[in-house]
């Protein structure tokens, strides 16, 4: 017998999109194995990974068409399914305006994707009201990146420079549980000698690897970043050559964070000085080091002026723009980086462009055909936009997200769609907002089509589709063309990924995230092509563009090319613990599930390793409120409650409890969070809430 052929692909998960090998197997189904020429995780799986192969199974996935009837979905060919979302969509249009409809897209969603999405949703839908739900994962590290360094790339550097780095903060992230594979980077990094410095409130398996942990309150990290560049002025380490040649904006930064004295730092973080003083001595003494941030920092209604604190420290130290040195983000979603470039956020066109630039607008008109006058301008945050649905917004197209689970606020994000006029849901599996759909569309999944997706390095890869899909199962792709062509749009939506990838490089050509000089024959034989990576001039004899593994190393991206400080200050979060609410709520993921849990919870193996929502209290807390190790608990917000078993451990501050956000129901975390805005990135506040806890027999916990 002929040995079948392994497809070399990648991860659907996080965004470390790790490299994996997909084998047919001759009784049905694929297997999964490691593919140890990626340099990202190096045969490393974790086990969402490891079984993602599973979701394949037409036993927990959707397979045929459904549309709503008699109060009930049932199974319609794909003609009727698509004819139902194309005259709804059509006449909402004419009775309420274009403005009416409604798209939400996602971070999972390959570049081709999302880039097809944009684009339908402004020139055949005509609509401005677009965003996705990465607008919740990294929007306001995006923003910071950008104001203090012109661009925003999750990582201006690979992954492989971390062990070689002298000392990592890493802020709010907890990698051992959200990308495994990658704790490897850090491990080496300590046996090279480096150190480690995690912040976090809780004392995570990622904390337990570090050599300094510091554990602020909720909603500090603003505060304990000034405290840190306080020490860094008084002791004498800034950089101060660096900063004249390569910076700007350094006076006023440094009068604010002068403000910010050791003692009161401690007062507003819970972190003692000697901590903040051993922090700056483990950074500032090696030659090199970087400043991580994830969701810890970034999901504040502050959360912009979080990082940017964090990136004065960098700049400061003269850490910015130098070899094995920097600020990076860890992007969360398998394309959250990719997904944010193309032109599916309300505010951007392909290739990174601001949607009101009119330079920008000309030139993506050019590529798609159209009036750049008939494009519409920038649209509604997400939040804001789910918050609409129902009254201004009447009818939603969404793609790869499910806001039932994953919006802050989530009970009133529900009754928004369910006050819809019209709902239409293109997903893999069932989720908690498809089941409320008034049509479901199945659509392909990673193994079954090719597309390109974006790591958190800014490696744009290639993912190879390696099993047939389901008879009943068709791509995004198709969904788009055949919309369109009914809405009067017959042609600039194809149906072939690499035809779509060829005019998104088009499209981005000459853009901040210029992919113009990448194709899928060069991703197929290079492993991933760091952007920025422009076309060559036509006419000229230069070579093929490297790619861009590393940024800023001789300029900044700024009109300068310098990096500009951010004169930030410390302020509350949006809720503050009160007599009422006296307790600080913060949520976050477990290593065995992701995101929503739309498809991790249909993994047995998955599912027996994380079975349920929990809420992790301090002994201390439980003590107060007569709660043991698995007793219910109910949690309460100014927006609801949630009820889930205790978990007890003394690895959580006793001033603040944690859920896990990948479950609906009794459970659900974010039916507690607050949807307070950051300024700039329109970031919601997930991590920090007031919130109090009681049994779940306790009097008013249930009622």
């Amino acid at each position: 017998m002929e040995p079948i052929a392994s497809t070399p692909t990648h991860c659907p998960y996080c965004a470390l999109q790790c490299g994996m090998n997909i084998t047919p197997l001759p009784q049905g189904g694929v297997e999964v194995t490691e593919r140890t020429d990626f340099p990202v995780n190096r045969g490393a799986l974790c086990g969402k990974g490891r079984t993602a192969a599973e979701v394949l199974s037409p036993a927990v996935r959707l397979t045929s068409p459904l549309v709503r009837s008699g109060g009930r979905l049932v199974e319609a060919s794909w003609a009727q399914a698509l004819d139902r979302i194309a005259e709804r969509l059509g006449s909402t249009r004419r009775e309420y305006g274009a403005d009416a409809l409604g798209v939400f897209g996602g971070g999972g969603l390959t570049n081709e994707k999302a880039y097809a999405l944009g684009k339908f949703a402004r020139v055949v839908l005509g609509t401005s009201q677009i965003d996705y739900n990465g607008r919740f994962c990294m929007s306001s590290a995006a923003a910071a990146g950008t104001r203090a360094f012109g661009l925003d790339r999750g990582l201006p550097f690979p992954l492989e420079d971390i062990p070689k780095t002298g000392c990592v903060i890493l802020v709010g992230s907890n990698l051992a549980e959200t990308m495994p594979p990658s704790l490897r980077f850090f491990t080496e990094l300590r046996q090279n000698g480096g150190t480690l410095i995690v912040v976090d409130p809780r004392r995570t398996r990622t904390a337990e690897q570090a050599d300094l942990h510091l554990a602020p309150r909720p909603g500090t990290d603003l505060a304990l970043a000034l405290g840190l560049l306080h020490l860094v002025v008084a002791q004498g380490r800034t950089d101060d050559e660096y900063i004249r040649q390569r910076t700007t904006g350094w006076e006023q930064a440094r009068a604010v964070a002068m403000a910010h004295w050791p003692e009161q730092v401690e007062r507003i973080t819970g972190v003692s000085v000697p901590q903040l003083r051993e922090a700056v001595r483990l950074f500032c003494e090696p030659e090199s080091a970087m400043v991580l941030t994830a969701r810890g920092p970034e999901q504040q209604s502050k959360g912009t002026d979080t990082v940017g604190a964090w990136i004065n420290l960098c700049l400061a130290t003269g850490r910015a723009g130098r070899p094995l040195s920097g600020y990076g983000c860890l992007t969360g979603q398998g394309n959250g980086q990719g997904g944010r470039e193309h032109g599916q956020k309300a505010d951007q066109l392909p290739g990174y462009r601001r949607l009101d630039d009119p330079t920008a607008r000309a030139h993506v008109a050019g590529v798609w055909g159209v009036d750049p006058d008939a494009l519409p301008g920038p649209g509604r945050s997400a939040y804001e936009l789910l918050d609409a649905l129902g009254t201004d917004i009447r009818a939603l197209l969404l793609m790869g997200s499910n806001p039932v689970v994953s919006a802050p606020r989530a009970a009133h994000v529900e009754e928004r769609i369910r006050s819809l006029d019209f709902l239409a849901v293109c997903d893999v599996v069932m989720s908690e907002t498809a089941q409320l759909a008034d049509v479901v569309l199945p659509v392909t999944q990673w193994a079954e089509e090719t597309g390109t997706t974006t790591s958190l390095e800014g490696r744009v890869l290639l993912r190879r589709r390696a099993v047939t899909a389901p008879s009943g199962v068709r791509s995004d792709l198709y969904v788009l063309h055949e919309l369109a062509a009914r809405l009067g749009v017959e042609k600039g939506f194809p149906t072939d990924p690499e035809e779509v990838f060829a005019e998104l490089r088009r499209a981005s050509a000459g853009g901040p995230a210029d992919y113009s000089g990448i194709t899928y024959g060069r991703l197929a034989t290079e492993n991933g092509v760091f952007w920025p990576c422009p076309e060559p001039a036509e006419g000229t004899a230069a070579e093929v563009h490297p790619g861009t593994p590393r940024l800023f190393l001789n300029r900044f991206a700024t009109d300068d090319g310098r990096a500009r400080f951010a004169p930030v200050t410390h302020r509350p979060t949006a809720e503050e613990p009160d007599a009422e609410y006296p307790l600080l709520l913060t949520t976050g993921r477990v290593v065995s599930q992701y995101q929503s849990g739309a498809q991790t919870r249909r993994v047995a193996e998955l599912n027996a390793a994380a079975p349920g929502p929990f809420v992790e209290l301090h002994p201390r807390l439980a003590a107060r409120i007569g709660a043991a190790e698995g007793d219910r608990v109910t949690v309460t917000s100014r927006r609801g409650r949630a009820t889930a078993p205790a978990r007890i451990t003394s690895a959580i501050r006793p001033d603040t409890v944690f859920m896990p956000f990948h479950w609906p129901g009794e459970g659900r975390a974010n039916t507690l969070t607050n949807p307070a805005l950051d300024p700039t990135s329109r970031m919601p506040e997930f991590k920090s809430c007031a919130v109090r806890v009681e049994t779940a027999t306790s009097p008013g916990a249930s009622s």
